[in-house]
């Protein structure tokens, strides 16, 4: 399996290593081309293109967007056939590997991006787009935490008050007031609930507790990632750039056993239900019904705004914090996205000027003011955190009371990433089906660290 995963590896690198030496490719000179994936981010970003145009006559930029999978598809094969945009929307799932392949370009290297300052932002995220050669390779732009979103109605309908979301406690023997909590909101076909005599676990309604797949590709982002780091796991010695994985620590383990044991026992949906490999979102579970409640991250607020019910009627959508840990305190993955010149751009100095004003302050307000994800500076998330009040009626603080109160863990970043989501993917998969227990994961966490032995 390792030799496969290394020779597609480096079939890549070939490719890749390849194009940066043909033709440049970027937009013509004086035209800047952006791509970002999220639809909604669109319009602010049109109205920080214009106002950058304004600004510097002779430049404008060009920006197009393509859905999740369309958009990373297209940016490799971009890399490879030399028609890679000047500047794109970067993700550290993929920065890693972008890095290793060297068609990133050190934005310490250019004038306009040369003077970043960590500090400008909020804390943690600008250190995370340095290589391991200590180059820059990503200027913050946004972060997401996660939280829990849940129905208005079907509180209502279970006789929960939205207050006892908010000191909701779990623990992997028992699940805690938070486990209790997710049984009473799940409820059968014949209307019995999950902590009810005659529950039918094999014919449920709705769940207590949505689902979107089984974590193995994002490190269990808006699934189990709030309950091992609340449990004290990390994913590797250190981040980022770590090389020793932790999936064989019982913390590990002890947290998956009993998140996928939810479903065994109704409460969340099986494998099935949410699509297998290609899950429906929590925010469409919610709305069909499937789920009372559950997971996702902030980046989904505007999404969770829209939603309306059968009747076409606003669905009322709250948010909780996610509960309570053994640590005695509460977990989310803290990430951020950042903005990367490719070195295919035949006018970097140019693309870092745009790469500058998005992450500027003029810039970030124009996003905050959107209130569509939470931008990189403080003053900016402030924005965002008004307009969600003021506009949605909805209270996000507890995605920003993560940053604020310090409880925030940051999205492992590593080499080999492809390679990694190879290994850990099928399996994560087979632990959330109940075909392989979470034992087998030990077995996965030796062949990551020998990976590492080898390629790294």
């Amino acid at each position: 399996m390792l030799r496969k995963l290394r020779v597609g590896a480096a079939a890549l690198t070939m490719g890749l290593l390849t194009a940066c030496g043909g033709s440049a490719a970027g937009g013509a000179d004086g035209v800047i081309e952006y791509w970002l994936w999220d639809s909604g981010q669109q319009p602010g970003y049109q109205k920080c293109a214009d106002a950058f145009a304004r600004q510097n006559p002779g430049l404008s930029v060009r920006i197009s967007q393509y859905g999740w999978d369309t958009y990373w598809q297209k940016l490799t094969a971009g890399f490879i056939a030399d028609a890679a945009p000047d500047v794109f929307t970067d993700h550290l799932a993929r920065f890693a590997q972008f890095a290793d392949l060297k068609v990133l370009r050190p934005l310490d290297e250019l004038g306009p991006t040369q003077d970043i300052q960590d500090t400008d932002y909020q804390p943690g995220l600008a250190e995370l787009w340095k290589g391991q050669d200590g180059h820059r390779y990503g200027s913050p732009k946004d972060w997401d935490t996660v939280a829990l979103f849940y129905s208005k109605k079907a509180l209502s309908d279970a006789g929960v008050d939205p207050a006892e979301l908010q000191n909701l406690s779990w623990n992997p023997q028992d699940g805690g007031s938070f486990e209790k909590l997710v049984a009473h909101l799940t409820v059968d076909v014949n209307g019995k609930r999950g902590d009810e005599p005659g529950f039918d676990s094999h014919r449920v309604k709705t769940h207590g507790m949505s689902a979107e797949g089984s974590g193995g590709q994002g490190w269990g982002q808006t699934q189990w990632s709030a309950f091992t780091g609340s449990a004290g796991w990390q994913v590797t010695d250190k981040n980022p750039w770590g090389t020793h994985f932790n999936l064989d620590q019982p913390a590990f383990q002890d947290t998956l056993k009993w998140y996928f044991g939810l479903a065994r026992k109704g409460y969340l949906p099986t494998y099935a239900e949410i699509g297998g490999a290609n899950p429906i979102n929590t925010d469409k579970q919610i709305q069909s019904g499937i789920a009372a409640m559950g997971i996702s991250g902030s980046w989904m607020i505007s999404t969770f705004s829209k939603l309306t019910d059968e009747a076409g009627k606003p669905l009322e959508i709250g948010v909780a914090p996610t509960p309570i840990g053994p640590t005695g305190k509460r977990a989310s993955m803290f990430n951020g996205l950042a903005d990367s010149i490719t070195t295919l751009s035949k006018q970097p100095e140019n693309a870092a000027k745009w790469v500058k004003f998005l992450s500027g302050a003029e810039c970030q307000k124009i996003i905050g003011e959107s209130g569509v994800v939470f931008p990189a500076r403080p003053e900016a998330t402030e924005l965002a955190i008004q307009y969600n009040q003021k506009e949605r009626n909805l209270d996000v603080t507890p995605f920003t009371d993560q940053v604020k109160n310090k409880t925030t863990f940051l999205f492992p970043v590593t080499s080999n990433a492809a390679d990694i989501i190879a290994l850990v993917n099928p399996r994560m998969d087979s632990v959330y089906i109940g075909s392989d227990p979470p034992s087998s994961l030990t077995k996965v966490n030796d062949q990551l660290n020998d990976l590492f032995k080898v390629v790294g």
